[in-house]
């Protein structure tokens, strides 16, 4: 059998480059094992014309585009032409995508096949408290492919699930907080959010615009950043270094909070970092609470205005909740979420206070990694996601045979990324999932 979905996106297009494989033949391995590990609940639905775009590829397609054949999963709050885009929800369940979101346009410009759509949390796990991670009531329960009484994480579970099970190339996510590079470490594989603004918001449904932004997920960082710039990300990268250039602080917050396990990790990397000349320093930057109030204030207005640019039936928040309470039994997680946002806006005096909150700190931040390339996540924080930082998760190691990741993030996106270039050989990686077929 073939070996196509263990390459990286870097090998397979070398692959086509040199002959040894087609857009098509790729595009039909995977839509292969997607039906063999359907189990694993991460696909919520098949492009009908992925193999016809990989066949057009082929036959007519600019070899020289940088995404030349590479098949890609979408996650399902993010418009795809043809498709539903329906964040999981079954009030959304018969929206049908007019137009693809621009991050989507570009990467078929840039020679992408979408393959289809994945499954997710639930709103991008913005229902109610205790929504299982990678539970939607539209789509079900996604396992967790290393262990299928584990819970998967959230939002972009299925687009995780399907890099780390070999069912694409690469995938589409969006982060909101941590939806992106948690669902990455928890699945043993690279992703990337970044910088706010970084990337189109349009055509995506939202939880916040403050703090939205969609990335990629891939087995590597050169992959995951291939991906970005065939989004529309501008970042230019320079030549790799060494790690005599790199200075790294760890952010000691909540560190009572890190497992033994993956401390011992951490100081491990941090050692084998300083002895080849690296900066290691520390920092202290606690969660910021606001966030929260940020999410609940703003995702009325930016929901409803995604809906009503859409050619979903419904149109507020109200029409929403009140699908939801006419169908509990499927509904079955609560919707307090939903409700607090009803009751909430941009206009209330907390949300004011959230964002001068969040002016100051994005000031206060920028100041106090001047001297940083990145900073290495230790105990839990917030505080990329709240300023707008770039962040992204590195496989590390395995715990057993669950694989952990590592979540960098900086001031800068230039920077960031080459501190995360250096110190992706210094990781163990993660090995990938041993599944089973379906019956």
């Amino acid at each position: 059998m073939s070996k196509w979905h263990a390459m990286t996106v870097m090998e397979l297009l070398a692959e086509m480059k040199a002959g040894r494989l087609t857009a098509e033949e790729l595009t039909a391995h995977y839509l292969k094992r997607i039906r063999r590990y359907a189990y694993l609940n991460a696909v919520a639905e098949i492009d009908p014309t992925a193999l016809e775009q990989a066949k057009q590829m082929d036959e007519t397609g600019d070899r020289s585009l940088p995404l030349f054949g590479v098949p890609v999963l979408v996650k399902d709050n993010i418009d795809v032409r043809g498709l539903h885009t329906t964040a999981g929800s079954l009030a959304l369940a018969e929206h049908i995508a007019r137009e693809d979101a621009p991050i989507i346009a570009n990467l078929r410009r840039n020679g992408a096949v979408i393959l289809g759509k994945t499954n997710m949390t639930e709103f991008a796990n913005w229902v109610t408290q205790g929504m299982p991670g990678g539970y939607s009531a539209r789509g079900g329960q996604i396992v967790h492919p290393y262990d299928r009484n584990r819970d998967p994480s959230g939002s972009s579970t299925g687009s995780a699930v399907a890099v780390a099970a070999g069912l694409c190339a690469a995938a589409i996510g969006t982060d909101t907080s941590f939806s992106i590079v948690a669902c990455a470490g928890e699945h043993g594989v690279t992703g990337f959010k970044a910088a706010h603004g970084g990337l189109p918001l349009a055509g995506i449904v939202p939880i916040a615009s403050t703090l939205d932004m969609p990335g990629p997920m891939a087995h590597t960082l050169e992959d995951a950043l291939l991906l970005y710039r065939g989004m529309g990300g501008k970042v230019q990268l320079a030549e790799k270094t060494s790690a005599m250039q790199l200075r790294i602080a760890v952010n000691t917050a909540n560190q009572d909070r890190v497992a033994p396990a993956q401390r011992k990790v951490y100081d491990k990397l941090l050692k084998k970092l300083a002895a080849a000349g690296a900066v290691i320093g520390e920092i202290d930057q606690p969660p910021v609470p606001q966030q929260k109030v940020i999410m609940r204030c703003e995702f009325r207005r930016d929901l409803e205005a995604y809906l009503t640019a859409s050619a979903a039936s419904v149109r507020t928040l109200r029409d929403i909740i009140v699908h939801y309470e006419a169908d509990p039994v499927r509904c079955k997680y609560g919707i307090t979420y939903l409700t607090e946002s009803m009751r909430s806006g941009t206009d209330d005096a907390e949300y004011a206070d959230a964002m001068a909150e969040r002016n100051r700190l994005k000031v206060a931040v920028q100041q106090e990694l001047a001297a940083w390339d990145a900073v290495l996540m230790t105990g839990p924080t917030n505080v990329m996601h709240f300023t707008g930082m770039p962040s992204l998760t590195l496989p590390l190691w395995m715990d057993g045979h669950l694989p952990k990741g590592m979540i960098l993030y900086g001031a800068n996106e230039a920077r960031l990324i080459k501190a995360a270039r250096i110190i992706e050989p210094y990781c163990d990686g993660a090995s990938a999932p041993k599944l089973a077929k379906m019956l």
